[in-house]
């Protein structure tokens, strides 16, 4: 890391971190801030306690959506797990990871002004040509609670060369000011406890809120719409429009056999047509 970014960079300050936090709405424990941690989701299942806050300044081992792996530079992004009680009578278990990525966009746009959309499932993307991802969820159920964990990795402050992807951004790269303070971070992460239960609350509720917030996702999800390419595990790919998230969670795609198909797990890629009107002739975008 270049000695200019390294000077000016801050580690998390845990005490005006829980101060922030005490101003949020939410049912929260006070955050435990790590320096350095593998995994913010395997802390939270080893302590597997309701409503536990675990953020990490620094994490070398991070887990992903399909196995992936991926790490962040010290003081350069929100890396926070936070633990969630399985309600008896939630909406279905498919909308949480989705109602996440609804937290996030508010968090955002509350903490830095930034209008983010959604890819299905809950890939948080900045919008424009390229619609470069901003932020990574993976929600976990824990085997020995009833929790479900929900991880969270917003790029900060990183440059181009310090992200997991070429297709990734930052809030740095996307013109946020003072991304290096830790202030910035700490902010981010007070709006996140706060968006987060809201969007838990309603889901828990299974009432009109749930459902009031399900299409509030499906107006964020930029897949919606659009010609996509699903990669499925296990089989051919799957290529068509997507047309909704159903009751589910799962997104619709037609098909170019004419047929609607729900999609519980998969990759999904954004097309963009070349003048042809199949899907079968777009490219990625």
């Amino acid at each position: 890391m270049p000695p200019s970014l390294a000077s000016v960079r801050e580690p998390l300050d845990p005490d005006r971190l829980a101060a922030a936090w005490a101003r949020t709405g939410g049912p929260w424990l006070t955050p435990v801030v790590h320096p350095a941690l593998a995994s913010t989701n395997a802390e939270a299942l080893r302590l597997a306690r309701p409503w536990a806050v675990v953020v990490t300044d620094h994490q070398t081992g991070g887990r992903g959506r399909l196995s992936r792996g991926w790490q962040t530079p010290e003081h350069t992004a929100v890396t926070v797990s936070l633990t969630v009680p399985m309600p008896d009578e939630p909406l279905a278990w498919g909308w949480l990871p989705l109602l996440v990525g609804v937290a996030v966009h508010d968090a955002v746009a509350a903490a830095t002004g930034l209008e983010t959309t959604l890819k299905w499932p809950n890939d948080v993307l900045v919008p424009g040509e390229d619609e470069r991802k901003l932020c990574g969820i993976l929600c976990e159920v824990a085997p020995t609670a009833p929790l479900v964990v929900v991880g969270i990795g917003l790029n900060v402050d990183q440059d181009r060369a310090e992200l997991p992807v070429a297709t990734a951004t930052s809030l740095r790269l996307c013109g946020v000011p003072g991304t290096a303070g830790a202030v910035c971070r700490e902010a981010l992460l007070a709006a996140l406890g706060d968006a987060l239960a809201e969007v838990v609350s309603a889901w828990s509720s299974a009432g009109d809120a749930g459902l009031a917030v399900q299409q509030r996702y499906r107006s964020l999800c930029a897949t919606l719409g659009r010609s996509v390419r699903v990669v499925l595990p296990g089989a051919a790919d799957l290529v068509g429009t997507a047309e909704t998230v159903d009751e589910h969670g799962r997104v619709v795609v037609r098909g170019l056999d004419g047929q609607a198909h729900p999609v519980a797990a998969g990759d999904v890629v954004h097309l963009r047509h070349t003048g042809s009107a199949s899907p079968a002739d777009a490219t990625l975008t």
